[in-house]
């Protein structure tokens, strides 16, 4: 596995903390044109160099980096609700 990528990140258009990793060189052609269906129009949201070293806010790294090298691309799905914070939530959403 290459020890190093620079990476594009793209925000998810119809999916809120849905993030799509593509290799910088690739770009998006090596998305498959159903994932990017669903994904929405991608927003870029930043460009960053990757390295094992390297600690990201949700996700392993490694994950990424394999992603990147063996698909062209990794998809970061969002996190799920909290079952509290949901249930505030819900209960706020009333009043």
């Amino acid at each position: 596995m290459t020890t190093k990528k620079i990476c594009t990140i793209y925000r998810s258009s119809k999916h809120e903390g849905m993030y799509l990793y593509v290799d910088k060189q690739d770009d998006l052609q090596r998305v498959p044109a159903a994932l990017l269906k669903r994904f929405g129009k991608p927003e870029q949201a930043m460009t960053l160099v990757l390295t094992p070293e390297r600690v990201l806010a949700r996700v392993d790294i490694e994950k990424v980096l394999t992603g990147l090298e063996e698909q062209g691309f990794f998809l970061q799905m969002p996190p799920q609700p909290d079952k509290e914070m949901q249930k505030l939530h819900e209960k706020n959403s009333k009043m």
